[in-house]
């Protein structure tokens, strides 16, 4: 088992513990967090796919999905804060 295995073994074990804290959150913020954790461990599953499977492709997917993320982290602050500074 390579490196690259154990890393995306611990990666979706990430995702599966952000999928249960989106379902259990007792708060809203809590839901939000996981959200981030979510998507920022789809993003970590593409980056650990495209360097195991050798593809160049892959990273300008994962630039864009990083910006995306950001974006949406950003946004999801602004709306849990009701627009406040």
């Amino acid at each position: 088992m390579s490196p690259l295995d154990i890393a995306i073994v611990g990666v979706a074990a990430v995702l599966l513990i952000a999928v249960f804290r989106i379902s259990r959150g007792p708060t809203a913020a809590d839901r939000a967090i996981a959200a981030d954790l979510l998507t920022f461990s789809v993003v970590g599953l593409l980056v650990l796919g495209g360097a195991r499977l050798e593809r160049l492709g892959t990273f300008d997917l994962v630039l864009i999905a990083t910006l995306v993320t950001f974006l949406a982290a950003v946004s999801l602050a602004r709306g849990l804060t009701g627009g406040r500074r």
